[in-house]
């Protein structure tokens, strides 16, 4: 699922339930580290969605993109999770979103049919469906009355899926799960949740976790923090079918790079540590609606500029209960 720098994945509404059932028999394609694990609900970016009346809730689970806003600026994820504030489309992440769907709906095609000029030909009705599904995207271009910008966007989305059979040939993959949404409860008591773009199978059974990205690979030093979101999802997968997926492989289709990591034990571990002290972080925060702004570059894409104190602005008034100074945790 498309996470960090291309926009708010939909992990966070997803439905909560058992996600993962059981082991899906080996794939009969190319023989590579793959995937397993069985979808209860899988949510697609291209339902239909009513809008509900906004209600406050503490937080209740934690998925990879709002992780990732806690630890960019702790007042971004109250925003976003907690007073649920809109933010304007952008055209990045609705590309993203148009080209996940493709390179999706491409495997319900039968192998031989899986070529470049079929993965294009299915953007136009992916295109229709997003519009449908979510009629705000046309504010990307509703100062666009000839279609130009439009049209070049959209050949943008093309040279993606054209460089994806460049880094992988579908015609040897039989993917064992698609958008597949996965829940998992720790021990803590903290829930875990997220959609994992494939799953591959291997006829050995090992566990392949695919995620593809539109923008550009980071640089080798900043490549541990791209890969935190796989490691989430390897950490699901591990506490809920005890198997640790053999490669973590991320799919940058904006510069053609591939990505990859074998996770060890260890490194779940670790992760979930992480995790948890991030939760403990957050509670405290709800607690006491103390959510700090953390500046950085990052700043001049935000959209709740208006509301933020390092622009001048005042946040909403916090529509959680508080807890009352020195009277402890709990």
């Amino acid at each position: 699922m498309e996470t960090s720098t291309e926009g708010a994945s939909p992990e966070e509404g997803a439905v909560a339930g058992e996600a993962v059932a059981g082991v899906p028999a080996p794939a009969t394609g190319e023989s590579v580290p793959g995937g397993t694990v069985t979808e209860q609900n899988v949510p697609e970016r291209s339902v239909p969605h009513v809008p509900a009346p906004v209600v406050a809730r503490a937080p209740a689970s934690l998925s990879p993109s709002r992780a990732g806003d806690f630890m960019q600026c702790p007042l971004l994820y109250r925003f976003r999770v907690i007073d649920k504030l809109p933010e304007k489309p952008s055209e990045a992440a609705t590309r993203g979103t148009l080209v996940h769907a493709v390179l999706e709906r491409l495997f319900d095609a039968p192998a031989a049919d899986r070529t470049a000029p079929r993965a294009k030909s299915l953007i136009p009705a992916q295109w229709d469906r997003l519009r449908e599904s979510k009629p705000e995207v046309m504010e990307l271009f509703a100062d666009d009355p000839e279609g130009e910008r439009l049209a070049r966007w959209l050949s943008e989305a093309e040279r993606l899926v054209e460089r994806w059979f460049t880094l992988e040939d579908p015609t040897r993959l039989e993917p064992a799960e698609r958008e597949l949404f996965v829940e998992a409860r720790l021990d803590s008591g903290l829930t875990l949740r997220g959609i994992i773009d494939r799953v591959d199978v291997a006829p050995t059974g090992e566990v392949r976790i695919v995620d593809y990205k539109t923008g550009k690979a980071p640089r080798p030093e900043y490549a541990e923090g791209a890969l935190f979101q796989m490691k989430f999802y390897a950490l699901v997968v591990w506490r809920l079918k005890r198997v640790v997926p053999r490669r973590l492989q991320l799919v940058y289709l904006g510069s053609g790079d591939v990505l990859t990591y074998d996770p060890e034990i260890g490194d779940l571990e670790r992760v979930e540590r992480k995790l948890l002290a991030l939760w403990d972080a957050i509670s405290e925060a709800t607690e006491t609606g103390e959510w700090r702004p953390r500046p950085t570059k990052l700043c001049g894409w935000c959209d709740h500029q208006a509301v933020c104190p390092e622009f001048g602005g005042t946040p909403p008034a916090y529509p959680l209960p508080v807890r009352a100074p020195g009277s402890g945790a709990g």
